[in-house]
């Protein structure tokens, strides 16, 4: 009984192999060029001078300037808040204008980062600034546009906007009991 699928050769296996198939690597096998990748992992060994290092990471310097990052986060809030209390308040001080300048950078800019982990540090700052950037002009188009510009309101919708987007993206991981 012949078909047409067996005078076509469909859905029949290949007798042999072709000369390419069987002169492969991976037929004997070799690992292919992808799994021979190795990751470089930040694994701890010992050093020369028998102190263990880091691979790819700085080795932590003792001493008082070892941990500046939450320090500088710290000094950033609170120049931003005051920046935004000088605002509120109307107050006629000369770092009125770049403290609630640097508020109004800094918030947005802040919770942009935090929604983007997944970036590397340079894009991440960079989609941050920009994001923090349009989310003023967008604040201040949609206020003007309603015709209700204030300096106060544009100040409490960017923090009130900072602040979902800052909780937006923060998880709450459930503690064992």
């Amino acid at each position: 009984m012949r078909t047409v699928a067996g005078e076509l050769g469909v859905l029949t296996p290949p007798l042999a192999l072709r000369d390419i198939e069987v002169r492969h690597p991976a037929r004997w096998g070799a690992k292919s060029p992808m799994q021979t990748i190795r990751i470089k992992r930040l694994t701890k060994r010992p050093s020369t001078d028998g102190r263990s290092s880091t691979d790819g990471a700085e080795r932590a310097r003792p001493g008082p300037g070892r941990d500046l990052s939450p320090l500088l986060a710290g000094a950033a809030t609170a120049v931003g808040g005051f920046g935004a209390l000088l605002a509120l308040a109307d107050s006629g001080s000369p770092l009125r204008g770049p403290l609630t300048l640097f508020f109004l950078l800094a918030a947005p800019a802040t919770a942009i980062g935090a929604a983007l982990r997944g970036l590397e540090p340079f894009g991440r700052t960079l989609a941050a600034v920009a994001g923090a950037i349009v989310l003023n002009m967008l604040v201040a188009q949609g206020m003007l546009a309603v015709h209700r510009w204030s300096v106060r309101g544009g100040i409490i919708a960017v923090t009130v906007i900072s602040l979902l987007l800052l909780l937006g993206c923060v998880t709450v991981k459930p503690t064992k009991r």
